[in-house]
């Protein structure tokens, strides 16, 4: 259902002079009021990050974005359960004509969409001059970034000057929930996060105009992401692709260690207004076989994502692989990041048959620098990186990236 923005609350606040107060409270109290200002932020809230380090606000934020690069889908909803796991066997079958059989061409689609979304500035600089434009994966939501005080990536850019916009991509969360298979598909999905760009370039929220916007995926999210640097060489001044690799050979594997359900049946008190056209993960067990590496994370880590789970629709699994790739126009520096034993883009093992953080820039970035390129792969953690012990290290080594390309604030 779409938000209306009729008489929602717009505009700016500025924050108020106060007497400091000591210790937490003095903290959190100065992190509120140096929230960034609610302009282009539709049913603003205030909070602070998980670790403090930055202040925030949240609400709704209408896009506006078409592609005629969507798929016109011969798929219907199914009825039942058994049909969503038989589709999705078929699919994924040996000599498999699922995917050539429902695509019949391309659709235009266009539209206004509320989307739900957190900008977040370090405590001591609510006016920084970068930005990290934050696209979740499958299976999450914009909290994926900033879920728990030493998991948090927000906390990390952050304390190394950036400011972070994380959203719901559509469908997923707060943001709109419309057609799953018509209209909630990739190339929908990239001008989304295209339109979001040019946005903090301009100052559309919270009156800020960022001079530099480096674009921070996760799985799908870095799929986006890349497919951005792909369509508009010039939108992002960096890409870190994190939960991502060139070889999509084990994406069968994951989808199917996912065990994909009815979300509105898998849990009924959060999707049961959904049609079944959104789907989830089954189980806890199928979380920690697609996105964790034991032991290396804490078990209510994974209990969180369980209890969190995001949705995925038909159009996406089925669109996916008509956007990104190789980006011969792009130039910028360029970082893939990921946990060493993540499964979906490395079939659990990311140093074989060689480094698949690596070998991405040969293969989609062939005018990248050598100098230009980072990659990184994350000690005993799975596709989920943020949810695991390694997690800190490796939002260091992306932070420390920028700085050394001269992106960094500081």
């Amino acid at each position: 259902m779409r938000v209306s923005t009729i008489g929602l609350l717009t505009g700016s606040i500025a924050a108020p002079a106060v007497t400091a107060l000591p210790g937490p409270l003095g903290d959190a109290v100065h992190g509120l009021l140096a929230s960034p200002q609610v302009s282009g932020f539709n049913i603003p809230t205030f909070s602070m990050s998980k670790g403090g380090h930055a202040s925030c606000v949240s609400g709704y934020v209408p896009v506006t974005a078409s592609t005629k690069d969507n798929l016109d889908l011969d798929i219907s909803l199914p009825k039942n359960q058994s049909q969503v796991t038989e589709f999705f066997v078929a699919s994924y079958s040996a000599g498999s004509t699922v995917a050539k059989d429902i695509n019949k061409g391309k659709a235009t689609v266009a539209g206004t969409w509320n989307i739900y979304a957190t900008l977040c500035t370090p405590k001591e600089n609510s006016k920084p001059d970068g930005v990290q434009l934050l696209t979740h994966g499958v299976g999450f939501d914009n909290t994926y970034w900033d879920f728990a005080e030493g998991y948090s990536y927000i906390d990390v850019a952050a304390q190394y000057g950036y400011a972070t916009f994380s959203y719901d991509r559509l469908g997923v969360g707060k943001s709109d929930k419309p057609d799953p298979i018509k209209t909630i598909q990739a190339p929908l999905e990239v001008e989304i996060a295209h339109t979001l760009t040019t946005s903090l370039r301009e100052g559309h929220f919270s009156d800020l105009k960022f001079q530099k916007v480096i674009g921070v995926g996760h799985s799908f999210g870095s799929i986006i992401s890349n497919a951005i640097t792909k369509q508009y060489p010039s939108a992002l001044d960096a890409a870190i692709l994190t939960g991502y690799s060139a070889d999509l050979s084990s994406q069968p594997l994951f989808l199917q260690a996912l065990n994909l359900a009815l979300a509105n049946q898998n849990q009924p008190l959060r999707f049961g207004l959904l049609n079944n056209g959104f789907l989830v993960s089954d189980t806890v067990i199928s979380n920690q076989i697609g996105f964790f590496k034991a032991p290396g994370f804490p078990p209510a880590n994974l209990k969180w994502a369980e209890v969190t789970k995001g949705t995925v629709t038909f159009g996406e699994l089925n669109s996916i692989a008509a956007v990104g790739g190789v980006s011969p126009n792009y130039t910028n520096p360029v970082a893939v990041v990921n946990g060493i034993n993540d499964l979906p883009f490395c079939g659990g093992n990311c140093t074989y048959p060689q480094d698949q953080a690596k070998a991405v820039q040969p293969k989609y970035y062939p005018n990248v620098a050598e100098r230009d390129f980072g990659s990184y792969l994350a000690p005993v953690a799975g596709h989920g990186l943020n949810f695991h012990y390694s997690a800190t290290a490796a939002f260091e080594y992306i932070q420390k990236f920028l700085v050394e390309h001269k992106l960094g604030m500081q």
